[in-house]
C-alpha cells in the first residue's frame, strides 16, 4: 500500500525515540485487543465461533509478547513505553463497546483494518529488525478474513443489517481518526516518521480512505 521507495526506508535509521513510541503504541494494542477479544467471544452465537475468536486472542498476546522483547532489546521499559497510550486507547474502546456479535465484528474487521493500513504506512520508513516485526504481527489475513465472511453471510440473510453496521463502522472510524489525532499531538515522534519521506499528509489520507471503502465494498457495506 505504501509508496514509500527503498531509497528512503535505507535513509532511516530507527530513530531510537520514534521506534520506542511506536513499538509501544501497539504493544498496548496488542494487549488491549488479547482482552477484547476474549470478551468478545463470549457474544459469539456458537461455539465453534467463540473458539476460532478465541484462537485469535491468543496470537494477540503473542505478538504483544513480541513487541514487548524488542522494547527491551532496546533497552526500553515496555510497561513506561505503553503508557503514553493507555488513554486514547481506553477512550476508543470505551466510546465504540460493540452491543452485539456483529458489532464486535464490525469493529474488528474495519477498525482494526484501517488502524492496519495506517501502522503499514508508518513502519514502511523505519529500518528491520523494526519494520518487519511491526508488520509481522499486524492482524493476519484470517482474522480478517473471518470476520468478512461472517458479515456477509449475515448481510445475505437480512440486508436491513447493512444500514446499522454502516453507521456504526462510519462511527468507529471517526472515533479512531479522533483518537489517532489526540495521539500524534502528544507524540510527536510519531508524526515526524512520516513526514521523514516526505509524505504527504493529503495523499495519505487518501490511500487510507481507497482501502477503507474497498473494504466496506467487500462485505456489502455502506461507506
Amino acid at each position: 500500500m505504501s509508496d514509500v521507495t527503498p531509497a528512503a526506508r535505507s535513509s532511516v535509521e530507527s530513530p531510537h525515540e520514534a521506534v520506542v513510541d511506536l513499538l509501544g503504541m501497539l504493544a498496548y494494542g496488542e494487549l488491549v485487543a488479547f482482552d477484547r477479544m476474549a470478551v468478545d467471544a463470549r457474544l459469539a452465537p456458537d461455539l465453534r465461533r467463540r473458539a476460532v475468536l478465541s484462537e485469535m486472542a491468543a496470537r494477540e498476546i503473542t505478538n504483544y509478547r513480541r513487541l514487548a522483547d524488542r522494547l527491551a532489546e532496546l533497552g526500553a521499559d515496555p510497561e513506561a513505553a505503553m503508557r503514553p497510550y493507555v488513554r486514547a486507547v481506553s477512550d476508543y474502546h470505551e466510546q465504540t463497546e460493540p452491543k452485539d456479535w456483529l458489532e464486535g465484528l464490525t469493529k474488528a474487521y474495519v477498525g482494526d483494518g484501517i488502524a492496519d493500513d495506517f501502522t503499514r504506512e508508518v513502519a514502511a520508513v523505519l529500518a528491520t529488525p523494526d519494520r518487519d516485526l511491526i508488520l509481522d504481527v499486524l492482524h493476519d489475513s484470517e482474522h480478517a478474513d473471518f470476520a468478512a465472511d461472517e458479515l456477509r453471510a449475515a448481510i445475505a440473510i437480512d440486508p436491513k443489517v447493512a444500514n446499522r453496521l454502516s453507521m456504526w463502522a462510519r462511527r468507529l472510524v471517526g472515533e479512531g481518526i479522533s483518537q489517532a489525532m489526540h495521539v500524534a499531538g502528544e507524540r510527536p515522534s510519531l508524526a515526524a516518521l512520516l513526514a521523514i519521506n516526505g509524505a504527504d499528509f493529503q495523499a495519505l489520507l487518501k490511500r487510507l480512505t481507497t482501502a477503507h471503502t474497498a473494504r466496506m465494498g467487500a462485505v456489502g457495506l455502506n461507506n
